[in-house]
């Protein structure tokens, strides 16, 4: 990412992308920038992958030497610091005071970018200040030589996301935007086209013909702390599903790209969610752990679910009449992400298939996190009696692949300074993200409540075949 100089991509069917010889990190003494973004630069930096100065932008009270303090130690939460690595990234660092109700002290920016020729600006701040940031950098110069890069959420449902869309497109045309998904920045989640295309053993086996039904579980075993105001406000599934899962979801779904240019792959990716049925509110479980309104921030009587699965279906060629289930929830057994596909009983009438009737099937698992990789639930002659079998597991691991967080926003990064869009969101995937759950997002009756430490409301279950398989146990 040495980016002094200029690299148009020249795709057929891209917008032109430019590379920036700045970044402009909004937000950056926040919470995201401190567990996340720091990290982050520090080891672009200290692998020789960034070298462009990095614009802190604070609405004052804060020095270069304490913006390079702060840093420090974000950084150092991490784990050792490199300090060779954090005095170039130390050196690279630039400080900027604005107001947002003063477009002219935007003018700070440009003092620190000056002599720039492209500028990537990241916007880790409250979406509420994304379309005021957009039009005060309009106002002070900062838009037409430049990229827009917001956090999720974009909008609050389809209506919203629209109108920040209009606003935001009267200084930055869609494609100087970029809309942050980090979970497309995990190694694990862009596996999954490798994985199925790669390997004709699960391109061919991932179709109707073979496929029962398929399962997407994201657990957290964690409540929501000290982040009470926050999520009351969002929920479930603005939280992770909208985003996060729908996106993983199409990455499952999604045939497999004509080349691996951006453009194409951004166009699969947006086919396979309008083909995404909406979810009907008969689909749909929320659910609420016991005690959450007891947290600080949380609305007394609050009907925001900290759990929410739901069943939808895939109208193409491939995935007809397959249902998929997906849920997620906070205050669960385990933390886990994975996908799990069911394939089809053997046929009944053999001597070799009859003794499967009665037990379970095979299963794909697709391990996103903790540890990536894909377990094969398989079964196998008993010893010494071929009319009774047992079950086995092949499990692969992918130990070169990361899931955390800070690495993917390593590449996150990485794009945002680039240019390359493969791993943001297109405009049309969010409006089909919010078409999918539109009809549940509002819900308002009384979620179900559920122990702490269980697997959420036991109604979910009837939204599968024969209930929810377990995440598979990776130790």
């Amino acid at each position: 990412m040495n980016n002094s100089a200029t690299e148009p991509d020249t795709e057929p069917g891209t917008h032109v992308t430019q590379a920036a010889d700045a970044l402009v990190l909004f937000g950056i003494t926040g919470d995201l920038a401190k567990k996340m973004l720091l990290p982050a630069l520090y080891e672009l930096v200290r692998t020789k992958s960034l070298d462009i100065p990095v614009v802190g932008v604070t609405r004052g009270g804060w020095s270069i030497e304490r913006l390079r303090e702060h840093a420090h130690e974000a950084i150092a939460a991490h784990g050792e610091v490199d300090e060779d690595a954090f005095a170039r990234l130390a050196d690279l660092l630039r400080l900027a005071t604005v107001d947002y109700d003063t477009p002219e002290s935007f003018r700070s920016i440009a003092e620190q970018t000056h002599g720039s020729r492209f500028l990537a600006h990241y916007l880790a701040i409250p979406p509420d200040l994304y379309a005021k940031a957009a039009a005060c950098l309009a106002q002070a110069g900062l838009a037409d030589q430049a990229r827009l890069i917001v956090e999720k959420p974009f909008g609050h449902d389809l209506a919203s996301a629209r109108a920040l869309q209009a606003e935001l497109t009267e200084h930055f045309p869609e494609e100087r935007l970029r809309r942050v998904d980090h979970y497309l920045g995990k190694d694990a989640i862009e596996d999954l086209l490798t994985i199925r295309f790669a390997n004709t053993l699960l391109s061919e086996t991932m179709h109707r013909h073979h496929v029962r039904c398929v399962q997407i579980t994201m657990a957290e075993d964690f409540d929501v702390a000290d982040r009470g105001g926050f999520y009351d406000a969002t929920g479930a599934v603005r939280d992770v599903v909208q985003n996060h899962m729908l996106q993983m979801l199409a990455y499952l779904i999604m045939e497999a790209p004509r080349t691996g240019t951006a453009a194409d792959i951004l166009d699969e990716r947006a086919r396979a969610l309008k083909a995404v049925r909406t979810v009907h509110p008969g689909q749909y479980v929320r659910g609420q752990y016991e005690g959450y309104t007891d947290v600080h921030g949380v609305k007394p009587g609050s009907t925001t679910e900290t759990y929410a699965a739901l069943r939808t279906f895939i109208d193409t060629d491939r995935w007809a009449g397959v249902p998929f289930t997906l849920r997620t929830g906070k205050a669960l057994p385990t933390s886990a992400t994975e996908i799990v596909v069911e394939l089809h009983k053997a046929p009944f009438g053999y001597f070799h298939t009859a003794c499967a009737q009665d037990t379970g099937p095979n299963l794909i698992r697709f391990r996103i996190s903790p540890h990536a990789g894909v377990t094969f639930d398989l079964l196998a002659q008993h010893e010494g009696d071929a009319e009774t079998v047992d079950h086995v597991s092949a499990k692969v691991d992918f130990t070169h692949l990361t899931g955390s967080g800070t690495a993917a926003y390593e590449l996150v990064l990485t794009d945002a300074v680039s240019g390359d869009p493969r791993r943001f969101t297109r405009m049309d995937m969010v409006e089909e993200s919010w078409r999918i759950i539109g009809d549940i997002i509002d819900t308002t009756d009384t979620p179900t409540t559920y122990r702490p430490g269980s697997w959420g409301p036991a109604e979910a279950d009837d939204l599968t075949e024969d209930g929810w398989h377990r995440p598979a146990r990776t130790s």
